[in-house]
């Protein structure tokens, strides 16, 4: 099986569902947005240390720890994002990726697209936030 996907491929309809070339082109978007991921957490992480030092005046220490504030919430939504990478990957390798895990049905390949970590068809997405409306609004 080949990992390397052209360019300027897109899955198509046209073709049989989670074949290998649309295998390859998931794995290659999942793994390539991970790579961004690391990359960008490393660049936080090394600015979070380059900013460790005491400033003097209050309004500027209050700034600082609002900015770093923000950094750490962005690096743990970045930490949980690569945790779904992570599972739609170990998806991708026991065949599942790309099937609603509520109905089995496969997920629009529209959809996968723009969202690569999706474990549900819209349909079943939107009964799920459907509910939890109902169980929020209680």
């Amino acid at each position: 099986m080949s990992d390397v996907v052209d360019a300027t491929y897109k899955p198509s309809d046209d073709e049989p569902f989670m074949n290998e070339r649309q295998v390859a082109y998931f794995r290659q978007k999942l793994l390539a947005w991970k790579d961004d991921i690391l990359k960008e957490s490393k660049e936080t992480l090394s600015h979070l240390q380059d900013e460790n030092h005491v400033l003097p005046d209050i309004a500027d220490r209050a700034s600082s720890e609002t900015d770093r504030s923000l950094e750490l919430r962005t690096r743990d939504r970045q930490r949980k994002l690569i945790s779904k990478i992570d599972a739609a990957l170990k998806r991708i390798e026991d065949g599942s990726y790309g099937y609603c895990e509520e109905t089995g049905d496969p997920i629009s390949l529209r959809r996968l697209d723009a969202r690569p970590i999706a474990t549900l068809s819209i349909e079943a997405q939107e009964r799920h936030e459907r509910r939890e409306r109902v169980y929020r609004d209680d």
